[in-house]
């Protein structure tokens, strides 16, 4: 029999959340540049990183929510002796469902939208605190699996952030939250991949893999370097049981920041549109262009952003605002993280010859 591979999301799914706009921006703390990447050569060295891990094990929370249902019972009339239904309020309660990471001192807290779906309210606990905080939705994003919720608290520390440019293959990293509700953990593995695209997990992907042990309450987590430095928000486990089997999923950080900076200030996230079908550069039509990678465009929506730029059927995009394009993910990728009504440089390959064109972006209607 064969076995059927389960991409199983952290914590548990619920309703979309409605969003709740907001108009503030937030200010980030960012760890250094070009980190050195170094290995313990001393006999006389524990490995401990003990130190450099407290803050973010502090910048991490734990997020439960609590929702109202309505349940449906059949009522009997006393008097005309018809049935009917009466939907009873019924209050139904959820506690650490998942975690988040606070990313400001003024109270903003990112988590995954799978975390706090359809909640009526949201509570945050804090490590080493046993006051409880009221959270407000601030905005939500299906497509990434992103949200962001704040909270009015003193003497908040956020957790510093990396760059996508700053993680390596090999990379010690520690996946911090609170799996299965026991409260704050820290497990260690490494980066196992980058850019891992076509998970069928969001709609938007762009994975860092890792091994280090990710387990339901995990989600909305940290996942860190061995500067502590926030490099992805843990989202998603690859597994045949539910459990871990050390293929973990993490939200890269540059994704994290784009969608939260567009979340804090409108409450939602609008993306760029070209309207084109693409396909991948393959074994059977790299023949016809002098580019080995890039996206192949199919088809071309009548009206779009693509067709009043005169883009054509075979047009091969390799390179957008001066970003190379290898695939047709990464290409779909940049374009989302562009605001609608932006105007971009696009270089393509047009029966074997470069053309540089620009055009202004159309609203992906999600």
């Amino acid at each position: 029999m064969k076995k059927i591979l389960i991409i199983t999301l952290l914590g548990f799914a619920m309703l979309q959340a409605f969003i709740l706009g907001g108009n503030n921006e937030i200010k980030y703390a960012h760890a250094p540049s070009n980190p050195k990447h170094t290995l313990p050569t001393s006999s006389n060295e524990i490995l401990s990183f003990h130190q450099v891990l407290k803050d973010s094990i502090d910048a991490v929370v734990n997020i439960s929510i609590r929702i109202y249902s309505k349940q449906r019972y059949i009522v009997r009339d006393p008097f005309f002796g018809y049935e009917y239904y009466q939907h009873v309020p019924q209050e139904r309660l959820k506690r650490a469902l998942g975690s988040g990471v606070i990313l400001s001192k003024d109270g903003y807290i990112v988590t995954n939208n799978h975390v706090i779906a359809g909640a009526d309210e949201i509570t945050v606990s804090i490590n080493g605190h046993t006051k409880e905080y009221p959270a407000k939705l601030i905005g939500s994003d299906k497509g990434s699996d992103l949200a962001v919720i704040k909270i009015e608290a003193e003497g908040l520390k956020p957790i510093s952030l990396s760059k996508d440019e700053d993680v390596h293959v090999g990379d010690v990293v520690f996946a911090i939250g609170n799996p299965f509700g026991v409260g704050e953990t820290v497990t260690q593995g490494i980066v196992s991949a980058l850019n891992k695209q076509g998970m069928g997990i969001n709609q938007y992907e762009n994975f860092i893999q890792t091994d280090a042990s990710i387990n339901p309450g995990n989600s909305g987590g940290a996942l860190v370097d061995s500067r502590g430095a926030l490099i992805g928000i843990n989202a998603a486990i690859l597994s045949r049981s539910g459990g871990n089997h050390g293929v973990g999923f993490s939200i890269p950080v540059d994704m994290v920041q784009n969608i939260v900076t567009k979340l804090v200030k409108n409450g939602k996230v609008d993306r760029g549109y070209l309207g084109v079908s693409i396909a991948p550069i393959t074994t059977k039509n790299e023949a016809y262009f002098v580019q080995k990678e890039g996206a192949i465009i199919t088809q071309i929506q009548r009206g779009s952003a693509a067709d009043i730029a005169n883009l054509q059927p075979g047009d091969l995009i390799y390179e957008v605002e001066g970003k190379k394009v290898s695939s047709p993910t990464q290409l779909q990728q940049i374009i989302a993280n562009i605001s609608p009504n932006t105007q971009i440089d696009v270089t393509l390959e047009r029966e074997k010859k470069e053309v540089k064109t620009t055009m202004k972006l159309h609203r992906r209607m999600e």
